[in-house]
C-alpha cells in the first residue's frame, strides 16, 4: 500500500514539474486572434414563445434605369435621307461602352430607338421610351494668348525712328530719331526687248 501512495506522489511531482518546465509555443505570425466570448447575435423572442415574424424578401432594390446606362458618344446623320446609320456609344452597368444601331438591343427587353444630335431614346420595342440619355453640355472654348515658342530664335529687333509701310516702299523718318540704312533689294538687269 505505501509503495502505491509513493508511486502516485512521485507520479503527481513528475506531471507538474514537466507542466512547469515546458514552455508553450509561440503563435504563428498569419494566426488571427478569435473572439472566444459567447455573443447573442440572433433574436431570442422565439425561444421564449414568442410567433416567427413573417418572412419578408429581401430583394435588392433595382437601380432605376437612367442610372444603368450611360451615354458616351452618337452619330447622328446631319439631315433627312442620309445613307449612314444612327450609332450611339453606350456604357451598361459601369461596364465599357459599346456601339448600338437604332433598333439593336441593348440589354434585356431595352432597345435604342432613337438617335438625335444629342440624346437617345432607350425603351422596349415597340413601345415608349422609358429612358432619354442625353450627352453633357460642351463646355466654353478655351481662349487667350499662347506661351512663347521655345527653342526658337527670337525675330529682328524693331527699327527705331522708321514708319513701317510708307508709300513706294520707303520708310519715313520720325522727328528726332537717328536715320538708319534701310536694306535695298538686288536690281535686276534689263531685258531685251524683241521689238525694238
Amino acid at each position: 500500500m505505501a509503495f502505491l501512495v509513493w508511486a502516485a506522489l512521485g507520479g503527481s511531482a513528475t506531471a507538474w514539474l514537466l507542466n512547469l518546465a515546458t514552455r508553450p509555443l509561440g503563435v504563428p505570425a498569419h494566426a488571427v486572434a478569435v473572439d472566444t466570448a459567447p455573443s447573442l447575435r440572433s433574436d431570442l423572442t422565439r425561444l421564449f414563445g414568442a410567433p416567427a415574424p413573417e418572412a419578408v424578401a429581401a430583394a435588392p432594390a433595382a437601380a432605376p434605369a437612367s442610372d444603368r446606362f450611360r451615354l458616351i458618344g452618337v452619330v447622328a446623320p446631319a439631315g433627312a435621307g442620309k445613307p449612314v446609320a444612327a450609332l450611339a456609344l453606350i456604357a451598361v452597368d459601369g461596364k465599357p461602352p459599346r456601339a448600338y444601331r437604332v433598333g439593336a438591343p441593348i440589354d434585356g427587353d431595352a432597345v435604342l430607338q432613337a438617335v438625335r444630335a444629342r440624346a437617345v431614346d432607350i425603351g422596349p420595342g415597340g413601345g415608349p421610351p422609358a429612358v432619354t440619355l442625353e450627352l453633357a453640355p460642351l463646355g466654353a472654348a478655351a481662349t487667350g494668348t499662347l506661351p512663347p515658342a521655345a527653342g526658337l530664335p527670337p525675330g529682328p529687333p524693331p527699327v527705331r525712328g522708321v514708319t513701317p509701310g510708307a508709300p513706294g516702299g520707303a520708310a519715313e523718318p520720325s522727328e528726332g530719331a537717328p536715320l538708319v540704312p534701310q536694306p535695298v533689294a538686288p536690281a535686276t538687269p534689263p531685258t531685251a526687248n524683241p521689238q525694238d
